[in-house]
């Protein structure tokens, strides 16, 4: 009999435990389940960029206290100097009240047929040898009347001021010139070496030793009014 009862509570202690041991992990994990979600908020407490701190008043109340938020730091001065950009320059005037530019436009518009764009040639010698550009093309005007069509003299010789020499411009006795950049440079040249070189800056000065016409330098005028007026 004694034997029957020990092997009744046996099984009956069996079967308790057997009912108990569920109940006994649910239980575990909530409360390892509760750990962990109260380590998370705290984690994520000590995370936020304003910390929060409680405080009690005087009747015993806890007071949240929010902290001031942090402050940016001020960015780097440096002491470099801003880099400037320099304006540009302003093209210098060079006879007349005229730029380089615009004195080669204002020749340009006077001048035609072979000697068509060839104003920048005259007013760079003009400048270089300190002669009035408006003469100089007058003086070319007249002699070759490249105002229209150019004479034989500049078409086929080069020829831009009705200079007399050698080598011959098809057997006159004008000269020949390998370019016309060559015919308006010796042009130039002797314009400074024989007339202003030795004082003889004007038609009028000019007139008795370049032209046997003695209305010469009147016409010069005229070429220079025009050339002015363009």
């Amino acid at each position: 009999m004694n034997e029957v009862k020990k092997v009744t509570v046996v099984v009956t202690l069996g079967v308790l435990i057997s009912f108990a041991l569920p109940h006994l992990v649910t239980i575990n994990q909530t409360k390892t389940f509760e750990t962990n979600e109260v380590t998370k908020t705290e984690k994520a407490s000590t995370s936020n960029e304003v910390a929060i701190v409680t405080n009690e008043d005087e009747s015993g109340t806890p007071v949240k206290v929010e902290q001031p938020e942090p402050v940016n730091e001020a960015p780097a001065v440096t002491n470099e100097a801003p880099v400037q950009t320099p304006e540009p320059q302003a093209e210098p005037i060079v006879y007349d009240g005229l730029t380089i530019s615009e004195l080669t436009e204002k020749l340009n518009r006077s001048l035609h047929s072979t000697l068509s764009g060839t104003g920048a040639t005259f007013a760079k010698y003009a400048i270089e040898m300190g002669i009035d550009p408006y003469l100089a093309v007058a003086i070319v005007l007249h002699e070759t009347g490249c105002n229209g069509t150019c004479s034989k003299q500049v078409r086929e010789c080069y020829n831009v001021g009705g200079m007399k020499g050698g080598p011959s411009c098809n057997g006159t006795s004008y000269k020949r010139f390998n370019s016309l950049n060559e015919g308006i440079y010796a042009f130039m040249s002797n314009l400074k070496r024989n007339y202003y070189d030795k004082g003889l800056k004007t038609p009028e000065a000019m007139n008795k030793k370049y032209a046997a016409s003695k209305t010469w330098a009147s016409k010069i005028h005229h070429y220079i009014n025009k050339i002015k007026a363009a």
